[in-house]
């Protein structure tokens, strides 16, 4: 059955001019970060070595699964000593990486996911393989929107770690995160638009800042 939401979802904005704004500011900015990117990439290399990125696979686009880039934030095969969700405080985390989550600037080599299409600025945030292969009835128009750097999970889940907390991260997440960031996730593929894009582009900036800047000035003040 044709519903409005994925005539929506499967829209000319979805499918071609998002596709097009999304390749020209991505291009724009990955020349304008590029000094960022060598000194963010040196900073990883000084405190824990290569590799400088990670790669690891999420849900995709019409459902193909893709490597995602990130800036490396933990330490080496982080994924083989703990969990897929970042715990309160994660022994993992590398001193610089603390800092690149914290302002947010780990997702920026996510650029190239966008040029290449595997990403957009706005979208549902990419989830892990093993989840992503449980989407039903409604969940499956999460596949239809290109997974984004930002959406409205992102927003109400910026502080994701204090929400999980210390200790059974996992666990935490699929038990009081995972259904909520499923149905905001639904909720951006059924209002896919323009003016969607520019709101929560907004909003994330604003977050983004805001979080950034209180992790800077509690740090000077202690």
């Amino acid at each position: 059955m044709v519903t409005k939401e994925i005539i929506k979802a499967d829209g000319i904005y979805n499918r071609y001019i998002k596709r097009i704004i999304d390749v020209v500011l991505a291009v724009v900015f990955a020349v304008i970060l590029s000094p960022i990117y060598l000194i963010l990439a040196l900073a990883v290399v000084i405190d824990t070595g290569f590799p400088v990125f990670y790669r690891a696979q999420r849900g995709g686009y019409q459902n193909k699964p893709f490597r995602i880039f990130k800036y490396r934030s933990m330490v080496k095969n982080a994924d083989q000593i703990g969990g897929g969700t970042t715990a309160l405080n994660d022994s993992r985390i590398t001193k610089v990486g603390n800092f690149l989550r914290k302002t947010k600037l780990d997702e920026i080599p996510q650029l190239f996911n966008i040029i290449t299409g595997e990403m957009s600025f706005i979208g549902p945030r990419p989830e892990l393989l093993r989840y992503t292969s449980q989407y039903k009835d409604e969940e499956l128009l999460i596949h239809r929107v290109r997974p984004g750097i930002t959406d409205y999970s992102s927003i109400e889940f910026i502080n994701l770690d204090e929400i999980v907390g210390g200790e059974n991260a996992d666990e935490m997440y699929e038990k009081y995160v995972l259904k909520r960031k499923n149905e905001l996730r639904v909720q951006y593929a059924k209002t896919v638009s323009f003016s969607t894009d520019a709101k929560l582009l907004f909003i994330t900036v604003f977050d983004v800042l805001k979080k950034a800047f209180r992790f800077i000035f509690r740090r000077k003040e202690s």
